[in-house]
């Protein structure tokens, strides 16, 4: 491979774009047009989502992590180098568009002929608006026969402000009018404001791990110029390295010369583990430390779930799985974790469910481990009044991951739960039924928005607790699937938390204590004795399965004993010799209750604290 020389792009002439939808709009196969028009890829029937190099992308048809590719194009005379960053489209993975747009000038909003405007269009739309982008609004899949690209318009020109002769109809799939978007793009997105004479700023936006050459940084540069040789410094770890390889990647890696202000590549630089390519960093040379750009805000993990080795002997595989895939994933937080049950595990915080799906299906396939995940919970807090708790925390409001940890009513002047902004879009038709659903969810209704005649925005307050288990399903069923959710954090509000314990003959089972809300907690306690009497195995004497609350039984299942037929031997004869013998058994089950301790196997566990799929 000769290496390009990237100083024939001056900055005028280097635009960077990224594309943002909602999930399945087509910005994928949009990408993959853009990379065919400009002879990045030869045109093949092979070229679906070429940007997606996952094994889970590819079986799900979605993107998760975002990828960035280098374009070349000429118009009219002139040679233009383009980056274009194609961007995930669901919820959880909205921490991975915004830190895309802050290597971006503009970004080319996608929207589907057919759907029309959803809950994920009008969340990127913002972050793009928010960070001050130029648009370029695309109404994709005109070739589909329901397609109906001036209703598509009007909502754009509603919702946006943005007027209808800027939308530009394509079709991704079949190439329609996509040289038009390049050439809009070329004219509408301004070039990056940054010269080559300043100090070297580089600002690190994503990182990948390869085993041979260490962490590979997807940088966008601000300001100088960077090759082969130079020592830089980090501006966070403030430690120093060594350029080894500069280039651009035309999805694939291609090594340059040197990489000039404006351009995005990657960088190697023989790092060694990815928390020292810390996203949102800033990079600089040795000898000329520079004014650190503004990074982005960390993602905040908003589900928390118990990961455990279903075999304790596979503890070290699975550490160092877990450590190499939070390598290419930076968003989720490890914190080690232990149950008497299920022996030593991990806390993992991840954005969402799908995320923390995806994150276990890649660790099914690109390491080979199949773990334990326990059901997810949030994070909730307490602000504390007693002085003695206080001083023993160091301050008056803590945060509580497990429920061993959940401090007692006496001590605590008000517990807190995370909420979150949530909008959905639907057709009208279904609104009643999802009204209903969002107040069963403890919800509260902020807003109510037409869009046309027949979509409508809803925007409503929920509890964080009451939408991560199965909220989005229960929406989808509910409208058939047409209905779109989003949701974004909303800090938090205070509810009335307590803890529920499962007591089984009146010993606590520790692992299965859960923080709920009071209002929820008999139908979950029913629930959850119902299960465990499915699974724990009968004894030869009476298990008593309780959900409390305190000292409170809120719900009461019993598992019956086992007994030996004793009256078998009797025919006829007296009644008396027969209660005589039914008296004695019930003294004996009395006493071996006594004495007899419940083992909950650990099959069981994991049957009742693993996710519900079957619901």
């Amino acid at each position: 491979q000769e290496e390009l020389d990237m100083s024939t792009y001056p900055v005028e002439s280097i635009r960077n774009f990224s594309i943002i939808a909602h999930v399945d709009h087509g910005k994928s196969t949009l990408a993959d047009r853009l990379l065919e028009i400009t002879g990045t890829i030869s045109k093949t029937d092979r070229n679906k989502q070429v940007l997606d190099k996952l094994q889970v992308e590819r079986e799900r048809g979605i993107t998760v992590k975002a990828q960035s590719a280098t374009l070349f194009y000429n118009h009219e005379g002139i040679n233009y180098l383009l980056n274009l960053i194609d961007t995930p489209g669901h919820v959880d993975f909205s921490y991975e568009v915004s830190r895309s747009l802050s290597a971006c000038q503009g970004v080319i909003l996608v929207v589907d002929a057919n759907e029309g405007i959803q809950a994920q269009t009008v969340a990127n739309f913002y972050l793009a608006f928010e960070a001050q982008l130029s648009i370029i609004p695309v109404i994709n899949k005109i070739d589909l026969k329901n397609a109906d690209p001036e209703r598509v318009e009007k909502q754009i020109e509603k919702l946006f402000d943005i007027p209808t002769d800027e939308c530009i109809r394509i079709s991704a799939k079949q190439g329609t009018n996509v040289e038009k978007v390049l050439q809009k793009v070329i004219e509408k997105i301004p070039p990056p404001q940054c010269n080559t004479a300043d100090p070297l700023k580089a600002l690190v936006f994503d990182s990948t791990f390869d085993h041979y050459r260490g962490v590979i940084a997807n940088i966008a540069l601000f300001g100088g110029e960077i090759a082969k040789g130079h020592k830089i410094v980090s501006a966070h770890t403030k430690k120093r390295y060594e350029v080894n390889e500069v280039g651009i990647l035309t999805p694939d890696e291609q090594p340059t010369h040197k990489l000039y202000a404006g351009q995005v590549g990657y960088l190697i630089a023989g790092m060694k583990e990815v928390a020292e390519a810390q996203i949102g960093d800033t990079l600089f040379l040795f000898k000329q430390p520079a004014e650190p750009l503004p990074g982005f805000k960390s993602a905040k993990p908003m589900v928390f779930a118990g990961m455990y080795p279903i075999d304790q002997t596979e503890y070290n595989n699975l550490k160092s799985a877990l450590e190499r895939l939070t390598l290419n994933d930076s968003s989720v937080t490890v914190h080690r974790d232990s149950s008497l049950a299920l022996g030593a595990g991990w806390r993992l915080g991840f954005l969402g469910l799908l995320h923390m799906e995806v994150f276990n299906q890649r660790l099914e396939q690109e390491y080979n481990m199949s773990v334990i995940l326990t059901a997810p919970t949030v994070p909730y807090k307490a602000v504390l009044s007693s002085a003695k708790l206080i001083k023993e925390y160091g301050k008056d409001q803590i945060t509580i991951i497990n429920p061993s940890q959940f401090p007692d009513k006496l001590s605590v002047s008000e517990y807190l739960e995370p909420t979150v902004l949530g909008t959905i879009v639907t057709p009208h038709e279904y609104i009643g039924k999802i009204i209903t659903l969002c107040q069963d969810r403890r919800a509260v209704q902020k807003d109510m928005l037409y869009i046309d005649e027949n979509r409508v925005m809803l925007k409503y307050l929920f509890p964080l607790n009451e939408i991560v288990v199965d909220f989005y399903d229960a929406l989808k069923s509910l409208s058939s699937g047409y209905a779109s959710f989003d949701y974004e954090d909303a800090g938090y509000q205070s509810a009335d938390l307590t803890k529920m314990d499962i007591l089984l003959n009146g010993n606590p089972v520790e692992e299965l204590a859960t923080i709920i809300h009071k209002d929820k907690a008999h139908a979950a306690g029913k629930l959850l004795c119902e299960r465990l009497k499915e699974t724990i195995p009968r004894q030869l004497f009476e298990i008593a399965i309780q959900a409390a609350i305190g000292k409170k039984i809120i719900a009461r299942e019993t598992l019956k004993a086992y007994r030996k037929n004793v009256v078998a031997k009797c025919y006829g004869g007296d009644i008396t010799r027969r209660m005589k013998l039914l008296k004695r058994q019930a003294e004996g089950k009395r006493l071996m209750r006594k004495i007899g301790n419940v083992e909950v196997p650990r099959d069981a566990f994991i049957r009742v604290l693993k996710r519900e799929t079957d619901k």
